[in-house]
């Protein structure tokens, strides 16, 4: 191995021993814990190291904010995959999407701007094209099979991911109602969006 590639390596073995270390952080003491100073203590590197791989605490935000829509994409995709009928696909669309919010929280938090300042969705999303696709095209599906084929797409789309976020929101601020009373609410939810497109 040459010294450059050796250089490249090092290079990158840092950069991934602060994302790791942040997001140690993050998970064990809140966003709000996240400091540049912080990381470059707990990695044993000087803060101006910090800084040659990533420009501030944003930046380092930014790219747990990618990661999590890529994780969900991911989810979302895996899911729809599962059926052809399109009211399925927006079903199991909606539970990838309500497992994602609550078995990754502070990801679904950073992405939402859910008691913080959140990412501008449209840089965080690599390729948002694709992933409003993956939800567009069982919406479109069933518009084109329904009685009201003029219905708005991107109307129904942006209401499908409210009624999603506004849900998972509400759970997320209220825990006094039971995980299952909440699901049995989204399942609700979601039936009658479905409904409403045929």
């Amino acid at each position: 191995m040459g010294i450059s590639e050796r250089r490249i390596r090092q290079k990158e073995e840092v950069r991934s021993s602060i994302l790791s270390t942040a997001w140690q952080m993050v998970t064990e003491e809140g966003w709000q814990s996240l400091s540049i100073r912080k990381i470059a203590d707990a990695i044993e590197y000087s803060v101006p190291v910090i800084y040659d791989h990533f420009e501030n605490k944003e930046a380092i935000v930014h790219e747990f904010a990618k990661e999590g829509f890529q994780l969900l994409g991911k989810k979302i995709q895996k899911a729809k995959e599962k059926f052809t009928d399109p009211a399925e696909q927006l079903k199991a669309i909606a539970d990838a999407y309500w497992n994602f919010a609550f078995k990754n929280k502070q990801h679904y938090q950073l992405m939402y701007g859910m008691g913080m300042q959140g990412c501008e969705i449209e840089k965080c999303v690599a390729d948002s094209n694709t992933f409003r696709g993956m939800v567009l095209e069982p919406i479109i599906n069933l518009i084109e099979k329904g009685k009201h084929p003029e219905t708005n797409p991107c109307l129904k789309y942006f209401t499908f991911w409210s009624i999603l976020h506004g849900l998972v929101s509400i759970k997320s601020m209220n825990s006094n109602v039971s995980e299952e009373v909440n699901k049995m609410v989204m399942d609700d939810a979601v039936e009658g969006f479905i409904k409403n497109l045929a």
